[in-house]
């Protein structure tokens, strides 16, 4: 099969288009065989090596853990997918090597879930990690219909799905983003406000009495501002502040979870969620997709067709 693959750390311009063996298929695994892999910024950061030190990597390392495409094999005692089966997930194992940028690749059936039929393939593929993110951030704050809930880096690829889940829920959203974002942020159904200097008192003109909830999906001192604004202050969770925790908030890192992938294909067919892709680009352009990652300025997510 072709993958895209590092013989060892580095960055986008150590990437490669390589020829590899396909992969064995393990007990309670399915070989999907890959149609488009969302890009996250923690595929660049795990092949930098920054997650060295608490997650074992070995080479060649194929990364991705966002996928989306059709069951070709299923393992032994694989009996929750048949062949032909559309799939998308979040395909994390016990250790990185055999990742989401290739042509084929062997899930953990508990890493996935039936592709929505409202989401393209593309779209599909943006929604695993970014969107079982925010629906665990938010589950991890109880928030609950009719709260208020501040959002930091609401139009990004986690904030924007998170936006729309709490929408969902029936919670009202003030999210933040720059000024070019704003319309956006108010189609998917929230209040935006600029981030930056005087946040508090932004977000207070809109929210007197403050906030019941925050979500952090941009680090910067979220935490510490939305504590100004809370009225419990341990209902802030953050993907971003290891310190969370610390300040009285949660830390939360995202796992693989069948059930919450359903729920989100489940408002994608809806009609309550949608996954808005700023760039698909063909597998061989990887490197580009990480420069445009790192860059921070994607509005939405981006993915890699295949």
């Amino acid at each position: 099969m072709k993958a895209i693959a590092l013989e060892s750390y580095g960055a986008a311009d150590d990437l490669r288009l390589v020829e590899l063996p396909d992969p064995k298929v393990a007990p309670g695994e399915v070989l999907v065989r890959v149609k488009a892999a969302g890009v996250n910024p923690v595929d660049w950061k795990l092949a930098a090596g920054y997650l060295d030190p608490i997650m074992e990597v070995r080479f060649p390392l194929i990364s991705g853990w966002d996928v989306a495409g059709v069951v070709e094999r299923v393992g032994l005692d694989a009996t929750e997918f048949a062949v032909g089966d559309e799939v998308f997930g979040y395909v994390r194992k016990d250790w990185a090597q055999n990742g989401t940028y290739a042509e084929l690749v062997a899930a953990p059936v508990r890493t996935l879930a039936r592709k929505p039929a409202a989401l393209s393939w593309e779209e599909a593929a943006g929604a695993p990690l970014a969107g079982l993110t925010a629906y665990q951030t938010i589950k991890r704050v109880g928030l609950v219909k009719g709260e208020t809930v501040l959002i930091h880096a609401a139009a990004g690829g986690v904030g924007s799905l998170g936006v729309q889940i709490a929408v969902a829920l029936g919670a009202r959203v003030i999210g933040t983003a720059s000024e070019r974002n704003h319309d956006f942020l108010r189609e998917l159904g929230a209040e935006p406000v600029t981030y930056g200097d005087g946040l508090a008192d932004r977000v207070r003109d809109l929210a007197p009495d403050g906030v019941e909830a925050a979500l952090d999906f941009i680090g910067e001192g979220a935490v510490d501002v939305s504590q100004q604004l809370l009225r419990e202050r341990d209902r802030v969770a953050s993907i971003t502040d290891g310190a969370a925790t610390a300040k009285g908030g949660h830390y939360v890192w995202v796992r693989p979870d069948a059930d919450g992938l359903a729920a989100l294909a489940a408002l994608a067919d809806a009609g309550q969620l949608t996954v808005p892709v700023e760039h698909a680009l063909p597998l061989a352009e990887t490197a580009e997709a990480w420069r445009l990652s790192q860059a921070g300025r994607t509005r939405g997510k981006i993915v890699l067709t295949v």
